[in-house]
């Protein structure tokens, strides 16, 4: 609540108009506080889904295709394999040749060795042979092939 200072030997009352409100510095308005924090929040939610980009790969289609859902390790082998031997655990970027140990490493804690291997549809068949090796002697179970089902982009 604002308080009503009084200058020395000014009237007072209702004819008196050199009254002045003199707010206390503790007092903070909150209501523009919480429209700026409103306005940041809608911003961040429209943009952060913009911000999650996966790897680009042209999968192939199938038409018995499923979709499968929960938590998975996906290795992704672009169309650029073959020039820079480089494939994504996830969305993690990874030397052909440091597959196999790194895999190796996520399967040592999980009870279920399986791996969704995602090959771009113009890589060559032995390509995609060679990381279904690599996998394999990580210690692989099952390895899924992933495709796009029909009308899917």
């Amino acid at each position: 609540m604002p308080k009503v200072a009084h200058s020395p030997g000014a009237p007072t009352g209702r004819a008196g108009r050199s009254r002045r409100v003199a707010t206390s510095l503790a007092e903070i308005n909150v209501v523009p506080l919480v429209d700026v924090m409103l306005v940041l929040l809608v911003i961040f939610m429209v943009t952060a889904p913009l911000l999650q980009r996966g790897i680009d790969v042209k999968l192939p289609q199938a038409a018995r295709a499923t979709q499968v859902t929960g938590e998975r390790v996906e290795v992704t082998v672009p169309a650029e394999y073959r020039a820079s031997h480089v494939v994504y655990i996830g969305k993690e970027r990874v030397r052909a040749e440091n597959l196999r140990e790194l895999i190796r490493q996520k399967m040592e804690t999980r009870d279920q060795k399986e791996v969704f291997l995602r090959g771009d549809a113009t890589i060559q068949y032995q390509d995609l042979m060679e990381v279904f090796d690599a996998l394999k002697a990580a210690g692989v179970q099952n390895v899924g092939m992933v495709a796009r089902m029909p009308g899917e982009r």
